[in-house]
C-alpha cells in the first residue's frame, strides 16, 4: 500500500519571490541607507531562507525605473554554479553580476527615453513577473512550496501605475498568495500598505535600517504555517486613497464611473476607460428654483 503523499511539503517549504528596488533616484545621497548596506542585508536574508528549510526556493526579481528582471533563482542550477562549500560570495557570485548588468542596462534605457524625471521603481511590472512565475509553480504539481512574494521597496508610488498596481494586487488576492512589504523610504508607501492588507501578508516599516536584517528574519523568514502560532506586526493604519485616471494623482474625493470603475478627480462628460456616458453633474452654484419652496405671499 503506497502512503500519501505529506502535506508537510507544501506547510513548511517555502517559495519566497523578493522584488528588489534598484531605483538609482532614491538610493543616491541623501539616503540614508546605501545600496550596498541595503544589498548586503538582502543577500544575509536570502541566504537565511535557504538554510531554514533545504527545499525552500528564492526568486529575486530586480524592480528599476524602467524596466525589471529575473536576477536569480535558487531552483535553476545555472544559479549555483562556483558554490562548492555553500559560502555566500561564492553562492551569489551569479546574482551580483546578473543585478549589475541589470542596473547598466536599465540605466541605459533611462537615457534612450524621454529626459523625464521618474522617480518611482516599476512595481507593477515586478508584481506581475513574480505572480506569472508563481503560477508556473502552481500548475507544475500537486505538491509545491508555498509561495510569497516580499516586496523590499524604498521609492515612492508612482500614480500612474495605479491600475496595475491594483490588478496585480487582486490577482494575487484571488491566487491567494500574500504580499508582503518591508519600506525603507521616508514616507509610508500607499500601494504596499494596500497590497499587503488586501492579501494578508504584512507591512513593516522599519524604524532603524541599521538593524534591517533583524527585521528581515524576525517578521518575513517565518513560513505562512507558522504564521498563525506567532504574534506579527499588525498595521497601524492603512493609506486606501486611490490615484485619479485622468492626472495620476492621489485624491481624498472624485467621481467613479459605475461601469469600470475608474477614478477622476474631476467631472466628465464621457468615461475615458470605458466611454461610457455620465450624467450631467450637479454643483452647488446651480439654479436653486426647484429645490426652494416659493415664500407665501403677505
Amino acid at each position: 500500500m503506497t502512503s500519501v503523499p505529506s502535506k508537510l511539503y507544501s506547510d513548511d517549504v517555502s517559495l519566497v519571490v523578493v522584488l528588489l528596488d534598484t531605483n538609482p533616484f532614491f538610493w543616491t545621497p541623501p539616503s540614508s541607507l546605501s545600496f550596498s548596506q541595503f544589498l548586503s542585508h538582502v543577500l544575509a536574508f536570502v541566504n537565511s531562507i535557504l538554510l531554514l528549510n533545504q527545499l525552500n526556493q528564492v526568486v529575486v526579481i530586480a524592480s528599476g525605473y524602467n524596466t525589471c528582471d529575473y536576477i536569480y533563482d535558487s531552483s535553476s542550477d545555472a544559479s549555483q554554479l562556483g558554490s562548492e562549500d555553500g559560502r555566500m560570495p561564492s553562492l551569489y557570485s551569479n546574482l551580483l553580476q546578473k543585478l549589475e548588468e541589470f542596473m547598466i542596462k536599465d540605466e541605459k534605457l533611462g537615457k534612450e527615453q524621454s529626459q523625464r524625471a521618474i522617480k518611482s521603481s516599476l512595481l507593477s511590472g515586478s508584481l506581475s513577473m513574480a505572480l506569472c512565475y508563481i503560477q508556473r509553480v502552481f500548475r507544475s504539481g500537486p505538491l509545491h512550496p508555498q509561495p510569497r512574494i516580499l516586496c523590499l521597496q524604498g521609492s515612492p508610488d508612482g500614480p500612474e501605475q495605479y491600475v496595475a498596481v491594483m490588478n496585480a494586487i487582486f490577482s494575487a488576492q484571488r491566487s491567494m498568495v500574500p504580499i508582503d512589504s518591508c519600506y525603507v523610504g521616508a514616507h509610508n508607501s500607499a500601494f504596499l500598505q494596500q497590497a499587503s492588507y488586501i492579501t494578508g501578508g504584512v507591512y513593516v516599516k522599519p524604524q532603524h535600517l541599521d538593524g534591517l536584517f533583524q527585521y528581515l528574519t524576525t517578521v518575513f523568514a517565518t513560513d505562512l504555517h507558522s504564521r498563525s502560532f506567532i504574534q506579527l506586526p499588525r498595521p497601524a493604519g492603512v493609506d486606501f486613497r486611490a490615484s485619479c485616471f485622468c492626472h495620476k494623482t492621489t485624491i481624498d474625493m472624485g467621481y467613479i464611473c459605475s461601469v469600470c470603475l475608474s477614478i477622476f478627480c474631476n467631472h466628465h462628460k464621457k468615461c475615458s476607460t470605458c466611454g461610457s456616458v455620465f450624467g450631467q453633474a450637479q454643483s452647488d452654484t446651480s439654479s436653486t428654483s426647484d429645490l426652494k419652496r416659493k415664500a407665501p405671499e403677505t
